[in-house]
């Protein structure tokens, strides 16, 4: 029996489609969608209906720029954090901490204004606070990721500007699972030693559904094409490797469905643990868990209202951070989610859904390290999403009203702490969305998103104050920031004829108040003084004090816009230049990307954006065979701002890979074989503030060839 996929997401939303976009980076595999047919049944596992977020209303053509990985694609592409995973699909690129914690950045936008969602439900953690805390999500027990880009991510609020990372793992079965299923997971790394493992199993019947899965991961630090120095006791002196970059992480889940005649109910509980090095400091590990338990529902009443989704979830964060043996700082965000979606008949070609959101979080940091005091944020919001079917296309609007309260608790463990803001704002920001989409011929299709979006500033906006290592600055917030406010506008436009596919976006957003962190070029001691002197010794030598380079949050206009392009061209096969006798194909998968962003009051660079980049693969497919090899050059990044960032120059990555499948009675096997960086290039992330602060000490990895097996029955 093959492992069947199921439909999950926002509302109750089916798409059929392949299970990746065109055009995905080949920076690990590349996609599914325009991988070579084969003829083989072993290597043809089935694929069911998914969902695509950036449609809750289950349309199959999108109005909104998606992208979505899972099974092979997925697979191959595979890495340690979710930020590499997806870096390289259509405008999306990472952050990029180290190998151990990186978080997806989109066009150009990253931290609060990407929304990470597990399931369609919040998924909180810490990542957007600081650069080194690790996304708690592994895809060795993820079935699909989907990427929604640009104005149509507003139905997930104003943290969502920048865009949406929905990672699906049917922790909670949503339809009747037919039997028993599964897939299991090997694989082992030699750029950093990597063991890796992950199983999933699924069995049920028509009135109930278990789910329980499993992974592992165990790295040692990794292997880079230059000598790098470390202060580590257990690695001291030179060697190619980024010092202390080992990584172990376990976890797992259990969950259910009962199905009823009218809907289902399920429930899920989970488990993610890790320990890791900082990268930025030699001997500083993290010890993270994140412990989430969900509830999701469905009921179909009939009547006006023929469909109510509703999902409450409840997540435990703890992050600690050791200085050898000894802990240091902890981080603790725990978070209640509810989402409730009541999705309405049809009225004529009119069809849509109203819904209400709640989440109450708690922040706590104590420790040398806390440069944000403790918080309670609670937000409420009522959102509706509406499509309009014409003869020509598809018209979509949205609107969103919020309720966000930001309350800062100050030191509760050292109320002579003065240091931090003690009080609560109070903020009211409405967005509202308009799309379209239209068929112009059975190939061609124009799309165009316009937002207006408002999100309210994050606590450590408003309330930090005071030295923050993993950015190597002393970071002020400002308790009277006023509420972010933008207005984006996306034009898109795709070609699609057999395997033959092209699609483009143009998109530019304003910020009327983009609140920023920036260098004021000064440096506070450790206690915050402004400038400190140098300190006389008593024989009469003067010494530099301990500084960090000063930052501020505050409001700025600012503008991103850029341009995003992939697609694939069948050159042997059913739609290519030739048909080959034995049914083998060739494809070229093209894609690139560029986005520009400014602060438009200074006229001055924003700070971290990734430069223009552009990709290749051909992709060769027989039988149970498939090959690829491929290419991702980054340009030189010589745009930045005058403080605070480092240019860094172009580098080209060569990778390819080989997988084969077979059947073995009522299992599917692939097996596969992977090098990334075949030409063990030296090359430095633009979009990584490491990049800067820590100097030559984090390049990207260098060659690793990685072997697997995945099993699917």
């Amino acid at each position: 029996m093959s492992f069947p996929l199921h439909r999950h997401g926002v509302g109750a939303a089916v798409l059929a489609l392949i299970a990746c976009t065109p055009g995905a980076s080949w920076a690990q595999a590349g996609a599914a969608s325009t991988a070579p047919a084969t003829t083989s049944d072993a290597s043809a596992p089935s694929l069911g209906e998914v969902t695509v977020t950036g449609n809750p209303l289950g349309a199959t053509d999108l109005i909104a720029p998606t992208s979505s990985l899972a099974n092979d694609a997925l697979l191959l592409r595979s890495q340690s954090t979710l930020g590499e995973t997806l870096n390289g699909l259509p405008g999306v690129g990472s952050t990029y901490f180290g190998p151990n914690a990186s978080r997806p950045t989109i066009r150009g936008q990253d931290g609060d204004r990407i929304r990470i969602l597990q399931n369609g439900g919040s998924a909180p953690d810490a990542s957007a606070l600081s650069y080194d805390h690790s996304v708690p999500v592994d895809a060795l027990v993820t079935e699909r990721i989907e990427v929604l880009r640009g104005p149509a991510a507003l139905q997930y609020g104003g943290s969502a500007v920048g865009g949406v990372v929905n990672v699906i793992d049917n922790r909670i079965p949503t339809e009747p699972i037919d039997g028993f299923g599964g897939r299991a997971d090997l694989g082992y790394a030699t750029g950093n030693r990597e063991k890796s493992g992950g199983v999933v199993l699924e069995g049920g019947n028509d009135r109930y559904a278990l789910h329980v899965d499993a992974f592992r991961r165990d790295s040692d630090d990794v292997s880079v094409p230059i000598e790098l120095g470390c202060e580590n006791p257990h690695r001291p002196g030179f060697a190619r490797k980024i010092c202390n970059s080992a990584n172990e992480a376990d976890g797992g889940a259990f969950g259910g469905t009962l199905f009823f005649d009218q809907g289902w109910l399920g429930a899920s509980a989970s488990t993610y643990r890790s320990n890791y090095g900082t990268v930025a400091e030699d001997d500083v590990t993290i010890g993270m868990k994140s412990d989430r338990y969900a509830l999701e529902g469905e009921w179909r009443p009939g009547g006006f209202f023929t469909n109510v989704h509703a999902k409450l979830s409840r997540t435990e964060y703890r992050h600690t951070e050791y200085e050898g043996p000894l802990p240091g700082t902890t981080f603790r965000n725990d978070s209640n989610d509810l989402r409730i979606e009541a999705r309405h008949q049809k009225i004529g070609n009119l069809e849509g859904m109203v819904g209400f959101t709640s989440e109450r979080g708690r922040f706590s940091a104590t420790g040398e390290e806390a440069f944000a005091p403790n918080s309670r944020t609670q937000s409420n919001a009522l959102f509706l999403h509406e499509e309009l079917g014409t003869s020509w296309g598809r018209l979509s609007f949205g609107a969103r009203t919020e309720q966000v309260d930001v309350q800062s608790l100050g030191d509760p463990g050292n109320p002579a702490n003065s240091r931090f803001f003690v009080g609560d704002r109070d903020f009211h920001p409405s967005s509202a969305a308009l799309g379209g989409l239209v068929n112009l011929t059975p190939q061609w299709q124009l799309s165009s998103n316009l937002a207006y979006t408002e999100r309210a500033p994050k606590d450590y906006e408003l309330f930090a104050n005071g030295p923050h290592v993993a950015t190597a600055a002393w970071e002020t917030g400002d308790p009277n920031l006023k509420v972010e406010k933008s207005t984006g506008l996306d034009l898109g436009a795709q070609w699609k004829q057999g395997a033959n596919t092209a699609r483009f976006n143009a998109y530019v957003t304003r910020f009327s108040n983009y609140i920023g962190l920036t260098a004021t070029g000064n440096v506070r001691g450790a206690d915050g003084e402004l400038n400190p002197p140098p300190i006389e010794l008593p024989d009469g030598l003067l010494i530099e004090p301990e500084t960090f380079a000063d930052y501020v949050y505050h409001g700025v206009r600012a503008r991103f816009r850029g341009l995003e392009a992939s697609g694939n061209l069948q050159l042997l096969g059913a739609d290519g230049f030739s048909r080959p006798a034995d049914g083998s194909t060739l494809d070229l998968e093209w894609r690139g990307d560029l986005v520009r962003a400014t602060n438009t009051d200074t006229g001055e660079p924003l700070p971290r954006i990734a430069p223009w980049r552009i990709g290749s693969t051909l992709a060769y497919g027989n039988g149970p065979w498939t090959a690829r090899v491929g290419f991702d050059y980054n340009a030189a990044q010589n745009r930045v701002p005058p403080l605070g960032d480092r240019a860094t120059e172009a580098y080209t990555l060569w990778n390819a890979s080989l997988n084969y499948r077979m059947r073995v009675q009522n299992a599917n096997l692939t097996w596969y074989a992977r090098i990334d960086n075949i030409g063990n290039t030296l090359a430095y992330s633009a979009t990584s503030i490491l990049t800067t602060t820590v100097y030559p000490d984090a390049p990207l990895p260098g060659r690793s060839l990685k072997v697997g097996l995945r099993a699917t029955f």
